[in-house]
């Protein structure tokens, strides 16, 4: 199984990636996410694809009928003057993970807790245990392929390698 994630500049929030991505105001315009979960459907077996709260009602309507909305909710988030209420959640449009599993297995749940990551060079990197629980989500297993459409801090495949490890171990 291949599995992507999209993490793209946030719709509106173009400005903010300017100096790591120079086509970054690209993403102010909602076709080019339309684009991308198009791409996404057709290259890939399963998908999660991030965005923000105020941008759900424009991108979700690009999606199949068959993803589900999941969340990376952020009990440590900064929180910026005149904004009520905080930014504390993000959701994460999720496509084709893999379903079925053994009983013995536990049942991942729809949503993560865990506090934003610092310190890595990039507005809106994601924390290690959010990577985590997204493999779990997918499923994945020893011999499935993970792609990380904009890979950022290059944090994604660095904890990839690590879910596999500990995959391989058990």
């Amino acid at each position: 199984m291949i599995c992507a994630y999209a993490d793209p500049p946030y719709l509106g929030c173009g400005k903010l990636y300017l100096k790591h991505h120079p086509e970054a105001l690209k993403w102010d315009d909602p076709e080019n996410h339309k684009q991308l979960i198009e791409d996404l459907c057709e290259k890939y077996e399963c998908w999660a694809y991030s965005l923000t709260s105020t941008t759900l009602k424009t991108i979700l309507p690009f999606c199949p009928d068959d993803v589900r909305v999941m969340a990376w909710v952020k009990p440590f988030a900064v929180f910026k003057p005149n904004v009520n209420p905080g930014y504390t959640w993000e959701p994460v449009i999720v496509r084709g993970c893999r379903q079925k599993r053994d009983r013995t297995e536990p049942t991942i749940r729809d949503f993560v807790s865990c506090p934003i990551a610092l310190k890595k060079g990039l507005v809106g990197a994601k924390p290690d245990g959010f990577w985590l629980w997204l493999f779990q989500v997918f499923g994945m297993k020893p011999g499935d392929e993970f792609v990380d459409i904009f890979p950022g801090t290059g944090r994604g495949a660095e904890m990839f390698e690590i879910y596999m490890r500990q995959q391989k171990m058990w």
